[in-house]
């Protein structure tokens, strides 16, 4: 049985009709740049998520670097962010000229551990950006306090969490989170959200795609700006920006998969839940918890006694597909090692994390065939 890690093929056979009608007729409007599909994408995202405001750009690292540019962060500029992500987060604080301050996850969510947050903040810090990492929600409230405290703005990587709903800081609720944020999706509770349409992702293009939001005026009024050259209007260009247009025909495939991603992401937590059940009681593994919100992007187990690459080995013998995100933290790639310490929980994690085969389409027979074949390695 061969199972890879992702399949995108079944999603395309269910919608086949409506994206090749949709795609048929972009092609006959010939409007192949922003124009009317991408405003309609941007109203119906701006309405799905609550915000005032969704700007389509060309990929989620744009929507990350034109977010901080919209809020002038740039030279001499301190952002802190997880090590434990992929690249274009830290990359993005990069690029607008300012340094990148990571801070340690947290071993439980794999998100940024808040209560090593406050320590890392300088009078040259100017925004935190919390990333919603394998589509758990991260401690958006703890975080959005210490940004007020401190006056930072906030930058949400949703990149691997459309759709997902912040319940709470705790696994477990204790209760003591801001009830004005619970129920909320991420990407709506800092300041800007910034989102991947990468085909990999919950809510994937057929190629590269990219979406800002935000419920305020000016940063969504310089993010519109920015993605085309800098300019309010043709041939008036105010400031140094770049060609960050979201193209029609990925704009047209989003609008039909977005009606679905509720249904997909509910059939990623039964997946999860699943995987759960059936390897509850493994020794040598660690689960991850199932949490309300949460959209399972990818389910990650964590591998334990130094035998994530042999099970990694075993289960690719066996025609399983899995992947390891992140096998370097972002602070231990060749760019950056020479100016950071390894952060400890992310270092290890690095040489722990397995992610096993999701996607809303993959069969309880599958599921189920991964998971007897985890046990077999651990019970040999």
């Amino acid at each position: 049985m061969e199972i890879p890690i992702l399949d995108l093929k079944p999603q395309y056979q269910l919608l086949k009709a409506e994206i090749d009608k949709a795609i048929a007729s972009v092609l006959e409007s010939t409007q192949f740049i922003l124009g009317p599909e991408v405003e309609a994408l941007e109203r119906e995202i701006a309405q799905y998520l609550g915000v005032k405001h969704a700007i389509g750009v060309n990929s989620g690292t744009d929507a990350l670097i034109i977010a901080l540019r919209a809020l002038k962060i740039g030279k001499g500029d301190e952002v802190i962010t997880s090590p434990f992500s992929f690249y274009a987060t830290a990359e993005a604080i990069s690029r607008v000229g300012a340094t990148p301050v990571f801070v340690d996850i947290n071993p439980e969510t794999f998100n940024l551990d808040v209560n090593q947050l406050t320590p890392k903040i300088t009078e040259k810090t100017k925004a935190i950006i919390p990333v919603h990492l394998y589509g758990k929600p991260a401690a958006m409230a703890a975080i959005k306090a210490i940004a007020t405290k401190y006056n930072l703005w906030v930058v949400e990587d949703c990149a691997q969490a459309f759709g997902a709903v912040y319940y709470g800081d705790c696994l477990e609720c204790q209760g003591n989170c801001d009830e004005k944020l619970i129920g909320k999706y991420v990407g709506t509770i800092g300041h800007v959200g910034a989102f991947s349409f990468y085909p990999t992702k919950n809510l994937g293009a057929y190629g590269d795609g990219g979406m800002i939001v935000t419920d305020r005026d000016e940063i969504a009024e310089l993010a519109r700006m920015l993605r085309v050259h800098g300019a309010r209007k043709s041939y008036h260009n105010e400031m140094l920006g770049y060609n960050s247009r979201l193209d029609s025909l990925q704009a047209c495939i989003l609008r039909v998969k977005l009606k679905y991603i509720d249904q997909w992401n509910q059939q990623r937590r039964n997946i999860a839940e699943t995987y759960n059940q059936l390897l509850a009681n493994v020794e040598g593994i660690i689960l991850p918890k199932i949490s309300k919100g949460h959209v399972f992007h990818q389910y990650t187990i964590r591998v334990l006694n130094g035998k994530r690459d042999e099970l990694k080995s075993y289960l690719a013998e066996r025609g399983i597909g899995t992947m390891i995100y992140y096998p370097r933290p972002i602070d231990q790639l060749p760019v950056y090692k020479d100016y950071y310490q390894p952060s400890p929980i992310a270092n290890q994690l690095a040489k722990e994390v397995l992610s096993l085969p999701i996607y809303p389409e993959l069969s309880w027979e599958k599921v189920k065939f991964v998971a007897e074949k985890i046990r077999e390695f651990f019970e040999v």
